[in-house]
């Protein structure tokens, strides 16, 4: 077999998989998203929240009005077109006409724009509990420039909105570029209040019915997810994620799960926990330390003293 006809083979072979597996497969369809163009919007939208610090130019005070005029006809104009794309090929436009979705979709892209003076108070409040209680942390600008629980959370702040407009995929699309980019898992489905603090971030984990109240704080590796997601399908809608009231700290690597498992108000929950019962105001729980084991300790040296009797080290 020569190489053209081999390679003739694969290709044929490749497409007859596309008519058997269609619902991988999207062919001859119009209605199709563009991924770089939401991520492009999104942070668009995020330069708007924060003018002046993710701009190739210096931003002056006589031109801010034509700049951020400027970028909200481009988050319009593109937002636009992919909420239309999203609603007409999701089902959720199903008996209506073109015009109809282009008409339904100017609406929802005008009630998201006019959300974002709520967004960058919010966002405010977010830095400010980053300032606050973070105190590696120098500035506000090296929290905005870098931090990437902050980045994250900007980006769901926005996916949230959307969110709330039944906007189809765009906002997951938005939500798991900042995953993949932070390690941080945010659902948009998510309801978070204000200063809310994530310190560090990497692998948190949090559910699309999770529910946050005010001044909480979560650490690296934790997860407020689900007791058990076995039944699929057939739990959308109902309240499969925690909720956390005011005030609440959560150290790293805890799990947190289930709908009916809320954390009261103030309490403090220590690294490592697994929980899945509701826990009371004001509570602190806490691991019980695990027993210490050594081994190869014949010419262990602490403090200068060397070789002493392995029974007369305190642990």
């Amino acid at each position: 077999m020569t190489n053209e006809n081999r390679t003739h083979e694969i290709v044929s072979n490749i497409i007859d998989t596309y008519g058997k597996y269609p619902r991988t497969s999207r062919i001859d369809e119009e209605n199709m998203l563009n991924k770089e163009i939401i991520i492009e919007v999104a942070e668009k939208v995020r330069s708007v929240l924060f003018p002046g610090f993710f701009e190739k130019r210096k931003v002056r005070s006589e031109n801010v009005q034509y700049l951020v005029g400027e970028h909200v006809e481009f988050i319009q104009y593109h937002l636009r077109k992919q909420v239309a794309k999203a609603i007409g090929s999701d089902g959720s436009g199903r008996g209506l006409s073109w015009q109809e979705i282009e008409s339904k979709t100017e609406e929802i892209v005008d009630e998201f724009l006019s959300c974002l003076p709520r967004i960058r108070e919010y966002l405010s409040t977010d830095v400010e509990a980053l300032l606050n209680g973070d105190p590696a942390a120098s500035s506000t600008d090296e929290i905005i420039f870098s931090y990437p629980g902050l980045y994250a959370v900007t980006i769901f702040r926005i996916a949230h909105e959307l969110y709330l407009l039944k906007v189809p995929m765009i906002p997951r699309i938005m939500t798991e570029h900042a995953h993949s980019i932070t390690g941080i898992d945010i659902n948009p489905g998510a309801t978070i209040g204000k200063y809310f603090f994530i310190d560090h971030g990497t692998g948190i984990v949090i559910g699309e019915t999770t529910e946050i109240g005010e001044n909480v704080k979560l650490y690296q590796g934790v997860t407020l997810g689900a007791l058990s997601t076995r039944k699929g399908q057939q739990l959308r809608g109902t309240k499969r994620h925690p909720t956390i009231e005011d005030n609440v700290t959560i150290y790293s690597n805890t799990s947190i799960l289930g709908g009916e498992t809320v954390i009261g108000k103030g309490a403090i929950i220590g690294g490592n926990a697994f929980i899945v019962e509701s826990i009371p105001p004001g509570v602190r729980v806490s691991i019980k330390n695990p027993e210490l084991e050594y081994s190869g300790h014949e010419n262990l040296s602490l403090d200068g003293e060397d070789n002493k009797e392995w029974s007369d080290w305190e642990i």
